[in-house]
Order: structure tokens, then C-alpha cells, then sequence
């Protein structure tokens, strides 16, 4: 079974499902409410997995959500790095200071004193 397939309801409608950041079938209806103002790491996965799963597109997730591509690209590449626990709020500080070059204080030399 792909990770796209159609699903049928009760009443049935057909909709696509994808499977969601717990391994659970989604469909569009797990996705986030368009006016999502609270981004828990919860919300942040459902929308990196409703793309990758091909429920929805990543132009329909940003103007969606009203998110640049630079920004859903970082939730992806933390979920990819870090797991769904990387997507915390409080923790993007220290994953991005695990990339950052080392910085030296003081002067630079380039040769010996004179």
C-alpha cells in the first residue's frame, strides 16, 4: 500500500489519506485549521507529513498556513535531524547552535608580534 491511497467514508465520499507523524492513516481533516496561530510540534509534523505523504502540496501547506518555503523546509530538515521532538520551540536555539560555526573572541594574529 502506498502512503497515498484513497479513502472511503461512511457516507461514501472518497478523500485521500496519507499516514501521519504516528504511523496512523490521516486525511486532510487531521490537518491543522487554516488560522492555526499556536504551532506545537504536534501541528508542525501533521502539515510536514501531510505533504510529504502527498495530501497536500507544499505551495497549498504555505499559503495555507501562511508560511514561507524556507520555514517548512526547516520543520522537515529538523524532523529529518532531530525527530518530531526536534520541532519544540525552546529547543531550535540549541540544534541551531549545533550547526553554527565556532566563533573566537579576541584578536586575530596572523604573525608574530613585532
Amino acid at each position: 500500500m502506498s502512503s497515498r491511497d484513497f479513502d472511503h467514508s461512511d457516507d461514501g465520499s472518497v478523500g485521500a489519506s496519507g499516514i501521519g507523524p504516528g504511523g496512523r492513516p490521516m486525511t486532510e481533516l487531521d490537518l491543522p485549521p487554516p488560522d492555526t496561530k499556536r504551532w506545537v510540534m504536534r501541528r508542525k509534523a501533521e502539515v510536514v507529513a501531510g505533504v510529504r505523504s502527498g495530501l497536500i502540496s507544499l505551495e497549498e501547506a504555505c499559503r495555507r498556513y501562511t508560511l514561507s518555503v524556507e520555514e517548512f523546509l526547516s520543520w522537515q530538515r529538523l524532523i529529518d535531524s532531530h525527530g518530531v521532538r526536534g520541532l519544540r520551540a525552546t529547543r531550535l536555539q540549541d540544534y541551531r547552535n549545533d550547526a553554527a560555526p565556532v566563533r573566537v573572541r579576541g584578536p586575530v594574529m596572523s604573525g608574530p608580534a613585532e
